[in-house]
């Protein structure tokens, strides 16, 4: 099939990419000209493990074409997927500029039948404003041309793609959901999405289909679900540290429950990246909207926010509120491993704090060192001198040298089992504040470390 995709975020390459690897031809479309140049010459503008090497395979095979070109975009499939970024606005809502943009696009220059995929995370009601949207523009160009304006129908497909896993969630779903209108221009693009999505399910039938709003409502109630249970954790891990109990022990003792299972129960530094906090803002502001409030959500909300402080509320127990002299190691900078995504990352807000308070860090992370030094110095444009004070390593050992203290942001594997004699011998004091509870407290404890982890107990 033809396919069309408009926006190379971080669905929309994903997006595209694998679905050219099915075979099909896919046309990428983007307004920013950069980006394009860099794709096209080979680049990636995000990491994700395995999509570089699908790009490339499927430009080498010419399924897949890079482009700013509007008008040939449209043309050059029936099925036009819209991926343009939703973030938040000022009040919390989602900001479907660009989700409008692209129907309008869509609606300007379209001569046949289309099938129009939402597939940006957007609001309940959305799809009903893209087909405003595409509407007007096909009545502008119909008296224009003088010919009736050809159909579409909008369908509603989110995505539920991992960072960091987005190539194996996409290749391997465990659901896909379609909401369709129930009319004729709905039964045709149902049978053209059952037919794109067909290679998926040869082993069982993972289609979900429902109505439009459904559909929409069915990924912000997905994210709001898995961000809650985050939240819930954190806040018993914060309990957890002044009874005396192990919240890891509790994850066990809870998560073996099949009514609850394991999944997204890891206490830790609070969640970040571009899905959690903005749909969880977003489905907030929408029943506002409806007279209603969601208070689990916005104690979710507020809870995530405080976690974030969690770590810097016991650097600052251990060591007072003034840090000038200390300097600490950092491991960890993207909101969570195997991406370079630093949106709403914990470590802006540990590594600002530490900084406002007169530490010097040494941070390291694989992937994300170049995204972090760029955001950071928006975070910290009010004071930049402090940037002099934060210092990037190649390697994370290189961090520890002469180090107060070692801090663990984000699970990268690579920190997972790292030499502790080397590490203790590196550093000034032998002492780790571990926000993501990647070690034992009995083997730091034999290792000769003092370690300082979320809902442990204190064990420094």
């Amino acid at each position: 099939m033809n396919i069309t995709i408009i926006g190379t975020g971080y669905v929309g390459l994903v997006t595209g990419a694998c679905l050219a690897d099915l075979g099909n031809n896919v046309f990428c479309l983007d307004v920013d000209q950069a980006k394009i140049d860099l794709l096209n010459s080979g680049g990636v503008p995000i990491y994700e493990p395995g999509l570089k090497e699908i790009i490339e395979r499927n430009v080498d095979a010419g399924r897949l074409t890079f482009s700013t070109d509007l008008a040939a975009s449209v043309a050059h499939a029936s099925v036009q997927f819209i991926a343009v970024g939703t973030p938040p606005d000022e009040d919390g809502s989602a900001d479907l500029q660009y989700v409008l943009a692209a129907a309008r696009n869509i609606g300007r220059h379209m001569t046949d039948f289309k099938v129009v995929v939402d597939k940006s995370t957007v609001p309940v009601g959305t799809a009903d404003k893209v087909a405003a949207a595409i509407t007007e523009e096909l009545v502008i160009a119909s008296e224009a041309r003088q010919s009736m304006s050809p159909g579409f129908s909008v369908v509603s497909n989110p995505e539920f793609l991992k960072e960091g896993a987005a190539v194996e969630d996409f290749t391997r779903p465990d659901r896909i959901v379609l909401g369709v209108a129930n009319d004729a221009a709905g039964e045709r693009a149902l049978n053209t999405m059952r037919q794109l999505y067909a290679p998926f399910n040869r082993n069982h039938e993972r289609t979900r289909v429902m109505d439009v709003k459904s559909a929409e409502f069915t990924k912000y109630a997905a994210n709001a679900m898995l961000a809650t249970r985050i939240s819930f954790m954190n806040e018993l891990a914060n309990l957890a540290d002044q009874v005396g109990a192990d919240i890891e022990l509790v994850r066990q003792g809870i998560g073996s429950d099949p009514r609850i299972g394991y999944s997204f129960l890891y206490a830790g530094t609070g969640y970040g990246g571009s899905c959690f906090p903005k749909d969880v803002q977003a489905l907030a502001r929408t029943a506002r909207e409806h007279g209603q409030t969601l208070r689990v959500l916005e104690a979710v909300e507020a809870v995530n926010h405080d976690q974030k402080q969690v770590l810097v509320n016991k650097i600052f127990a251990k060591y007072g509120p003034k840090l000038a002299g200390k300097t600490f190691a950092l491991w960890g900078l993207a909101f969570k491993p195997n991406t370079d995504d630093m949106r709403d990352a914990p470590s802006r807000v540990i590594i600002s704090a530490l900084l406002r308070a007169g530490a010097s860090i040494n941070a390291h992370d694989p992937v994300a060192q170049e995204e972090a030094k760029r955001v950071l110095a928006l975070d910290l444009a009010d004071a930049p001198k402090l940037l002099q004070n934060l210092q990037f390593a190649d390697k994370a050992m290189e961090t520890v040298q002469g180090a107060d203290a070692l801090i663990i942001v984000t699970e990268w594997k690579a920190y997972r089992s790292p030499n502790w004699t080397a590490l203790k011998a590196a550093m000034k004091e032998p002492v780790v504040f571990d926000g993501r509870n990647l070690y034992e407290p009995q083997e730091m404890k034999e290792n000769g470390m003092a370690y300082v982890a979320i809902g442990r107990g204190n064990h420094g």
